[in-house]
């Protein structure tokens, strides 16, 4: 994430002045912050005032919360419509993320996006795109177990032993499944409005998952993946993920 920082020659800049212009507060208020050691900087507590840090490598913590390194990097929240591919390139000619990104990527020629997982064609909802390769592996990487939150309608009237199921763990052919959380947020006689927390990545592992429990899935959306929420961002549109989003994030998988 990209923020105008002045440095010194050495590529150095006051710690103060790092927080402040990265949107934490005011300056006074982060010199303040510091003498109260609630800065750490490589996981140590600093407190002296004037301290030089590389806004680009430095591994800072405000009130325990990681602020990001200053990068050329782009992290991107799409909501992807339904009917469009998880890829940037599709030999069939279908929709893929690039047409739905593509004016942005008209911005910038040179800039090469992928994308973290993948969600079905038929699904919708909340995908990352980055230029930062190693952010995407380790963020798609199961050993990480970033949660991600799906809600779908399905086919059917849940009962509370099926919540129970799920909640259990599910076999599947391809190896057992956890789910995090689970509940019912609407139904009626011939459908019901569920959400589910997993961390799984497998191919359409949630469709499997509600078949399984006799409950196939009709409409699915992806509103979560990690801190970061979809909210009221409309079909096909990106934002740029947020200081504390991308902080948390990194935090999460060692970066």
């Amino acid at each position: 994430m990209t923020r105008e920082i002045e440095t010194d020659d050495e590529g150095l800049v006051r710690l103060q002045k790092l927080l402040a212009q990265s949107g934490v507060a005011s300056r006074r208020k982060c010199e303040e912050l510091m003498l109260d050691g609630e800065v750490e900087v490589d996981g140590e507590i600093v407190t002296r005032l004037g301290t030089k840090v590389d806004p680009r490598t430095a591994v800072i913590k405000v009130s325990g919360q990681r602020l990001p390194p200053i990068s050329d990097h782009v992290y991107l929240v799409l909501n992807k419509p339904r009917g469009v591919v998880s890829t940037m390139a599709d030999p069939g000619g279908r929709r893929t993320i690039s047409d739905v990104v593509a004016d942005r990527l008209a911005e910038d020629p040179a800039l090469r996006l992928f994308h973290v997982g993948r969600l079905d064609t038929d699904t919708s909802g909340l995908l990352l795109l980055t230029n930062d390769g190693d952010f995407a592996h380790r963020m798609a990487h199961p050993s990480y177990e970033v949660e991600k939150t799906y809600v779908a309608e399905v086919d059917g009237r849940l009962a509370r032993g099926t919540i129970a199921d799920l909640l259990a763990g599910v076999e599947l052919d391809d190896g057992p499944v956890r789910v995090r959380r689970a509940r019912v947020i609407d139904a009626a006689a011939n459908k019901s409005i569920v959400e589910l927390v997993i961390h799984e990545g497998r191919n359409r592992i949630v469709r499997r998952l509600l078949d399984h429990v006799g409950h196939p899935v009709k409409l699915l959306t992806r509103t979560r993946f990690g801190p970061v929420e979809l909210g009221t961002l409309p079909a096909g549109e990106t934002r740029e993920l947020t200081n504390d989003e991308l902080g948390q994030l990194l935090e999460s998988v060692g970066l």
